[in-house]
């Protein structure tokens, strides 16, 4: 009898400090998420007030678009490239701002500014520099590469989009690994440095492996954003020239709201998750595999 009444004390005090934010993550999360699902088996356009169930037709249809999976393949590159570069940028920028250089919580706040600017006002920034600084340098230093906006290209639009990616997210990443290599103990260091150790050896004996859970947190974030990206996508390229540079979240975008086919726009929002979740959880999966304790 006691057990039984103590339980119920100890539920309405957790109800008391977690109800309101069980509550919001239900309403705002879990609800949207399960009546999105639900739409994905209809056939609203997102406008009229009523809708008929299609079942699994949107499915069917999501992997029978051809461009939807051109996108996604496209996606793939540039998540691709945007993972290896940023992360490679990152991580030599958190080294040499790492060494007591002077100045260099100046230079660190310089890297970390990209970041802060919105995606929109990113890519309308850096059109301008593609469409008019680096054509006019060009012209005038006699530069074949920027004779001509980048944008107006379709191979070189790509790399224009992760140019601007690393620029923005490089930054963010750094302070993580910065974060990472001073939680690198010393004591290990300096005995590696008594036993002869160069650099070069601590780096990649000693420094990278601890480092990995750093680097499984910043390849989780530029995956889930490089995937995810579509502010830059529109103001920088709008996804031209001729769809060359049609990311897969502009694409469901479109095929959702421009295209008024609402259910199966939803159906390859879904479909995306669950390939996006699927990617992402391997990618942790393997990386916990690889840490090492100090």
């Amino acid at each position: 009898m006691i057990r039984e009444k103590e339980w119920w004390p100890r539920l309405q005090n957790r109800l008391l400090f977690t109800g309101p934010t069980l509550f919001a993550f239900i309403t705002v999360m879990i609800v949207p998420f399960l009546y999105g699902i639900y739409l994905t088996m209809t056939n609203w356009d997102g406008i009229a007030t009523s809708h008929t169930l299609v079942w699994f037709d949107n499915y069917t249809k999501v992997f029978q678009d051809k461009v939807f999976w051109q996108s996604f393949g496209l996606t793939l590159k540039y998540v691709f490239f945007t993972v290896v570069l940023v992360n490679a940028v990152a991580f030599l920028l958190a080294l040499g701002l790492s060494r007591g250089l002077k100045g260099q919580n100046l230079f660190r706040a310089g890297f970390f500014l990209p970041n802060l600017v919105g995606g929109i006002v990113l890519g309308l920034i850096w059109q301008f520099i593609f469409s008019n600084v680096f054509v006019f340098l060009g012209e005038k230093a006699n530069i074949p590469l920027f004779s001509y906006s980048w944008l107006a290209d379709p191979e070189k639009a790509f790399w224009a989009l992760v140019v601007v990616t690393v620029w923005q997210y490089a930054g963010y990443m750094m302070v993580i690994y910065i974060a990472g290599l001073m939680s690198v103990p010393h004591d290990v260091l300096e005995a590696a440095s008594i036993d002869g150790a160069n650099r070069w050896t601590k780096l990649r004996r000693m420094i990278l492996p601890l480092m990995v859970p750093s680097f499984i947190v910043c390849i989780f974030l530029t995956l889930q954003r490089g995937f995810m990206v579509y502010d830059v996508n529109l103001s920088l390229t709008k996804g031209g020239p001729f769809k060359s540079t049609e990311m897969v979240s502009m694409h469901v975008y479109e095929k959702a709201f421009l295209s008024r086919d609402y259910g199966l726009g939803q159906a390859e929002a879904l479909v995306l998750f669950l390939l996006v979740a699927a990617i992402t959880l391997l990618q942790v999966y393997f990386g916990k595999k690889m840490e090492v304790e100090a």
